[in-house]
């Protein structure tokens, strides 16, 4: 088993709509970020290459590079995953926490859980994800941006010789 751990944190001031799991959810304005800024597919990212010992998002996806620009996170958490699962490694579970005043995530989680078990090719039952506030204390409190928070487990498959 291998465990890694994430956090991805943006701030609020784009003109891109806000995405967070691959879900277009509606705000006034969006994250700023040099891909799209999906803070819950970044942290996703983190921890799986962690769990691997395979360095940061900023490793595979430097936000020096223009074909990175307002790119889908989905692509680059799929890319990360095909090379995670060529390692013979499957996903145990995921758990992410979103911390946002506003927007409410409630009733996006489902359709965020789905994405992430269909770009991780697993089962929908290995994808928690769940949502707070932070009671209105510091930058997050304050409306400024979006932190995610991911944990997972990984367990390696052995082929039988």
């Amino acid at each position: 088993m291998r465990i890694g751990y994430g956090f991805d944190l943006h701030a609020f001031g784009s003109l891109k709509p806000l995405v967070i799991g691959g879900v277009n959810i509606p705000n006034h304005t969006g994250l700023i970020a040099h891909s799209n800024g999906d803070v819950l597919i970044h942290s996703l990212i983190d921890a799986l290459l962690g769990a691997v010992a395979m360095g940061d998002i900023g490793t595979f996806f430097p936000s020096t590079k223009k074909e990175y620009k307002d790119i889908d996170s989905r692509i680059l958490l799929k890319y990360i995953w095909e090379k995670i699962y060529l390692k013979n490694y499957y996903i145990s579970n995921v758990d992410s926490t979103i911390i946002a005043e506003s927007p409410k995530m409630l009733s996006y989680i489902l359709l965020m859980r789905t994405n992430l078990a269909n770009d991780l090719k697993t089962e929908i039952n290995n994808i928690s994800i769940k949502s707070t506030s932070s009671k209105q204390i510091g930058c997050i409190g304050r409306k400024e941006g979006i932190a995610c928070q991911s944990i997972v487990m990984l367990f390696k498959y052995k082929k039988n010789i």
